[in-house]
């Protein structure tokens, strides 16, 4: 007979899994039903970085959840996950305004690369101002935004063991700056982020912000597999 910590941990579980699966079938649902696709895109329009936060909130939050659940075998929220959900948010106002920063710096590029202006609407200059976009953002504003959130991560994984007042010095001697740079920068962001996010910039700008949202969720997915298989030949 399961006591009765099991059969809590398991309902709690399920709460999670529900919640996590609600979040992505309403914003599936809203980009799919007419009206309330078109009340998003004017909502991202008037209220970008509003909107900006709450999606990465939402879905870079469920991301982290997702991934964290496959690591242990089981629906598990982060520690401080109301902390993390808003440092999340603020994440999404800083990448919506970075977005909107290097699309208009490229498409000012591609302006002068080609001309008449009627060259600049054909596929091969809007694929080469999608991948420059995605390449520069990604080439200056990931590595940065990436140990902003490594080192977010790191005082709230420190302070979930103890560590009451972890300060700077103790954050940054405890994060993994060799995997950091290895993998993080030097894998993740030619191998995903790029390519990825010059898919993204492919999109209408309505659905940018919100795809590159999505994506946590994916690379979320793909980490805890790579987390999974080391630790399988580790073992």
């Amino acid at each position: 007979m399961e006591n009765t910590n099991d059969t809590g941990k398991k309902r709690f579980g399920a709460l999670i899994a529900a919640a996590c699966f609600l979040i992505i079938g309403a914003f599936a649902a809203i980009l799919l039903i007419r009206p309330s696709r078109e009340w998003f895109k004017a909502a991202s329009k008037l209220h970008p970085y509003i909107m900006g936060f709450v999606k990465f909130a939402l879905l870079a939050t469920v991301g982290e959840i997702f991934g964290l659940s496959i690591r242990k075998r089981e629906w598990t929220l982060p520690t401080y996950w109301p902390v993390r959900l808003l440092i999340w948010g603020v994440i999404g106002v800083a990448i919506t305004f970075m977005m909107r920063f290097y699309s208009g710096g490229t498409a000012r590029l591609i302006e002068n690369l080609f001309q008449p202006a009627e060259k600049q609407q054909a596929f091969g200059p809007v694929l080469l101002r999608a991948f420059l976009t995605a390449l520069l953002m990604n080439a200056t504003f990931g590595p940065v935004f990436m140990a902003f959130h490594k080192c977010t991560d790191k005082t709230l994984d420190l302070r979930a063991e103890g560590v009451k007042k972890p300060g700077l010095h103790g954050v940054l001697k405890a994060v993994d700056w060799e995997q950091f740079i290895s993998f993080t920068v030097l894998k993740t962001i030619p191998f995903f982020w790029v390519p990825a996010h010059t898919l993204t910039f492919l999109l209408p700008d309505s659905y940018q912000v919100i795809a590159a949202a999505a994506l946590s969720i994916a690379l979320g997915i793909i980490l805890s597999l790579k987390t999974g298989r080391e630790k399988k030949h580790g073992s």
